[in-house]
């Protein structure tokens, strides 16, 4: 009799386990899911400049920065309204660990003219001690070095409309120019200095995030087979107790 209701504790207990086991499995996958598009609401109390082939002036007020993809040492931005209906830019950012975290979400370079506004140099998502570094137009970026006296990142002039291309998949065409195009940092002198100068990735982490597309079926089936070893491995075990 006490062998029998061993065995279906043991049964009960692998059962619970197994549930417990898996709920926390699905818990951390639905965490690394949930924010990996680094989601911030950001409020601008004046009008800022964001890269664009042109000069693209946001108004103030409040504004969504994620990002839409982050292929290895590059990132997208996407610069969308408060009700993320409207999305203004497409951004190339260059995560940076030289910048130094601030307690503000956007930094913005050095005061400029008299009734021009400022123009956008890095984002800081909270939690992060690093900065997604805005890459612009060289024109633009020779420019804001000059006033600012620090080096820009910049791409190529015709590539830059793919900035402000309204696409919202990472694998359309003007996404992928961005990704493909070439870097480079224009000093305050006006010119190039070696991108290392300028930024330094952050240190490689061991887990990273679930992208957004990325299915969930190759894991559950996964775990489905690894639950049904360790059952029958329990069932064998329970059986030779009973």
């Amino acid at each position: 009799m006490f062998a029998r209701v061993s065995s279906h504790w043991s049964r009960a207990l692998f059962f619970a386990s197994t549930v417990a086991v898996c709920c926390a499995m699905f818990s951390g996958t639905a965490s690394a899911q949930q924010g990996w598009d680094k989601r911030t609401m950001v409020t601008f109390s004046a009008p800022v400049e964001i890269p664009g082939i042109s000069a693209q002036v946001l108004p103030a007020g409040t504004y969504v920065f994620r990002l839409m993809d982050s292929p290895s040492d590059r990132h997208i931005v996407q610069i969308l309204n408060k009700d993320e209906t409207h999305l203004y830019a497409n951004i190339l950012a260059i995560p940076n660990w030289r910048l130094k975290p601030t307690d503000k979400t956007v930094m913005t370079f050095a005061e400029r003219a008299a009734g021009e506004p400022q123009a956008i140099r890095a984002w800081f998502y909270p939690g992060d001690n690093f900065g997604q570094e805005f890459v612009y137009p060289k024109k633009k970026a020779v420019e804001l070095a000059k006033v600012a006296k620090v080096p820009v990142l910049y791409i190529p002039e015709e590539v830059a409309p793919n900035i402000v291309a309204a696409v919202k998949l990472p694998t359309e065409p003007p996404v992928i120019a961005l990704k493909t195009a070439p870097v480079a940092a224009v000093a305050p002198t006006g010119q190039d200095v070696p991108l290392a100068q300028v930024v330094v990735a952050p240190p490689v982490q061991t887990a990273a995030a679930l992208p957004k597309t990325a299915s969930t079926i190759p894991f559950l089936a996964f775990m489905g087979f690894i639950c049904l070893v360790v059952g029958f491995s329990f069932q064998r075990l329970c059986a030779r107790w009973s």
